[in-house]
């Protein structure tokens, strides 16, 4: 069985061990591939694995070999699962793996953006506090999460945890999702279409998945329904929101700041106008890369592929 990993170095930079896919079959890992070599790369191969490199019609129309692609992620649009089909090849995904990683994320982003705990801190190693009038001053305003209203795109497996952590803190949930599972047991949540959850929350974190309906959901006119004093969190999809329109926002006041761990491309551009935009924090697509859930990652991939090679595949995304 030829196994050929196209993007690996994000999932493994060296601290983990492919030993347990290795065990699987003859095992060629590129830490990068870009994508005029992709069909080289990827010729002979049996199951081919991916992160973010995309794997087209026009690829996989050219391997009469591959039976399999596994994704080192839980989203799978970079592959054309429709193509895959035609061509009888099994698409899995990794789904679950970083959940606990994104909720911390999400939080992470949020509490900086209401404490400002590391601009204060600069703000004393630079000696202002040394310097004080007061035994205690702050530089921006601060804002309680308690009584607030979080507003969650997405109420999935990551989105209902978030909600859970949101409500420890003392917060009432909105949400919003393709589709309304039972939530009579939750405290403090309702459901709402999104002018409403936009109108009504006081912090909207993303959490859906991209498909085209989603794509540039978080555009300016949506932007415009969210309160002034409001913060938007996104550690789902980049292309969820339009970079443009929301440093507009940012720019204009229309909303109060804004966490981000995702944008539109990766890596960006030199000038995505967020880089310039007021009160915007920005991360580069860690909220999943936490050793323990890049663990829990390889051992889900390697199930993945064992299961196949067994004949029972499991997580499919395009049966």
């Amino acid at each position: 069985m030829r196994i050929v990993v196209l993007d690996g170095h994000t999932l493994n930079p060296g601290d983990i061990s492919w030993d347990g896919l290795k065990q699987l079959g003859d095992v060629v890992i590129y830490d990068r591939t870009p994508p005029h070599e992709v069909l080289a790369r990827s010729q002979g191969a049996e199951v081919l694995l991916s992160n973010k490199t995309p794997v087209t019609a026009a690829v996989i129309e050219q391997l009469p070999q591959l039976k399999y692609i596994g994704l080192l992620a839980t989203g799978y649009n970079v592959i054309d699962v429709d193509a895959a089909k035609r061509q009888g090849i099994v698409v899995a995904n990794a789904p679950g793996y970083g959940t606990a990683s994104v909720v911390q994320q999400t939080f992470a982003l949020l509490l900086e953006l209401t404490q400002r705990t590391q601009r204060h801190s600069d703000s004393v190693m630079a000696g202002d506090w040394a310097r004080s009038a007061d035994f205690c001053y702050w530089n921006y305003p601060l804002v309680e999460l308690a009584g607030k209203t979080m507003g969650i795109i997405g109420f999935g497996h990551i989105g209902q945890k978030v909600g859970d952590v949101a409500v420890a803190f003392g917060m009432n949930i909105i949400g919003n999702s393709r589709t309304r599972t039972d939530q009579n047991a939750r405290a403090n949540f309702r459901w709402a279409d999104i002018p409403e959850l936009l109108e009504q929350a006081d912090m909207v974190s993303i959490h859906c998945p991209l498909f085209p309906e989603t794509q540039g959901l978080i555009n300016a006119e949506n932007l415009a329904r969210m309160k002034s004093s409001a913060y938007l969190i996104n550690t789902s999809r980049g292309p969820i929101v339009n970079d443009q329109d929301l440093a507009d926002a940012l720019n204009n006041g229309t909303i109060a700041g804004a966490g981000i761990d995702v944008l539109s491309a990766e890596p960006p551009r030199a000038d995505n106008p967020l880089f310039k935009a007021k009160n915007c924090i920005i991360t580069p697509h860690i909220a999943w890369a936490t050793k323990e859930a890049r663990l829990r990652l390889m051992d889900m991939v390697v199930y993945n592929v064992a299961a196949f090679i067994k004949g029972e595949p499991v997580n499919v995304v395009n049966k």
